[in-house]
């Protein structure tokens, strides 16, 4: 009779080696857990002085709301720029000596012009009649002997010639014209809003700069004083062997809610101050007939205010625990 092959026997795992084998993962759920009881203990610990805790995230919030809605305000201001950009034009002065018929063919050659979209012609008397509706002095204008106002060739570019570098080359292009007396762009303000919305953009930058300063002082004394009170359980926790990254965890989470409260306080005074005044600007660009709506914090903006305000408070309490932990030792 042939024998039955014997099957190879498996050596079974050891208790041991179970046990280092899951060692690792022990570990890592371990550190996730202590870290998740730490992150709630510490608001627990903020939650035991509501007063207190809400009138440091209010600090934190108002330092963070003033930079975050400067920003918001001169983003429309932009916004209703750009629009007005659109509708930029140019306003040519024809000389009194140039006749009519050649006023007209002048503006049948412009519109020809790469860049011009439109050609709108102001004679004499049309100007004469629009100054006189506009101006209030009809009894003035008739006692002159003769019509003051030259004829004006109104140019509408087109977008893409609505650049400020395009539109220069345009208005020196207008007047080489010999007909031309004047050459004006009627939208030259808009350039210069646009320079002041970048001095205040970087005026808001500055003034976020100072006030990020200002929190990482108030989130770092405030962490210090909590730190002076717990003093003894810090002591006796050094005694029985914690380490300083031990202690150190409960400081940091607790500046990571101040950061994330100041964050959200922050979060509703810009979109409450914006929210407020949409109605009445609505309103009044109704009665300028334009379309254009108050614009609050983006979701770009929204997540960049919050994550600033978690890295302040993560950072200011580095900081203070840092320096004044080292400074606390067992005697």
């Amino acid at each position: 009779m042939k024998r039955s092959a014997r099957k190879p026997r498996t050596r079974p795992i050891e208790p041991e080696a179970r046990g280092k084998s899951q060692k690792p993962r022990g570990r890592i759920n371990a550190y996730f857990t202590h870290h998740l009881w730490v992150l709630v203990s510490s608001l627990g610990q903020l939650w035991r002085s509501p007063l207190s805790t809400l009138m440091t995230a209010a600090v934190i919030g108002i330092a963070l709301a003033l930079p975050a809605g400067l920003h918001v305000l001169l983003s429309n201001v932009q916004q209703l720029s750009s629009g007005w950009e659109g509708s930029a034009q140019v306003s040519l002065f024809i000389k009194q000596d140039v006749a009519e018929k050649d006023i007209q063919s002048l503006a049948n050659t412009l519109r020809d012009w790469d860049g011009v979209t439109e050609v709108h012609y102001i004679s004499r008397e049309q100007a004469l009649v629009e100054f006189r509706q506009l101006s209030g002095f009809g009894d003035a204008l008739d006692s002159l002997e003769e019509n003051p106002l030259p004829a004006v060739l109104v140019l509408r570019p087109t977008l893409a010639q609505a650049e400020p570098a395009s539109m220069a080359q345009l208005l020196a292009r207008l007047r080489q014209l010999d007909a031309v007396d004047q050459a004006q762009l009627d939208m030259e303000w808009i350039r210069r809003l646009n320079a002041i919305i970048d001095v205040g953009k970087r005026a808001a930058l500055l003034l976020g700069v100072l006030l990020a300063m200002a929190i990482l002082l108030v989130v770092g004394n405030t962490i210090r004083l909590t730190i002076y009170a717990r003093r003894e359980e810090i002591i006796i926790t050094k005694l029985i062997g914690a380490t300083n990254a031990f202690i150190r965890r409960p400081f940091l989470y607790t500046g990571f809610w101040y950061g994330l409260m100041g964050a959200v306080t922050a979060w509703l005074l810009v979109s409450g101050f914006f929210g407020l005044l949409s109605g009445s600007v609505s309103q009044l660009s109704f009665l300028y007939d334009s379309q254009f709506r108050l614009g609050g914090l983006d979701f770009i903006t929204s997540l960049s205010l919050l994550l600033s305000g978690v890295s302040l408070g993560l950072a200011g309490s580095w900081l203070a625990v840092g320096r004044h932990l080292q400074a606390i030792e067992p005697t």
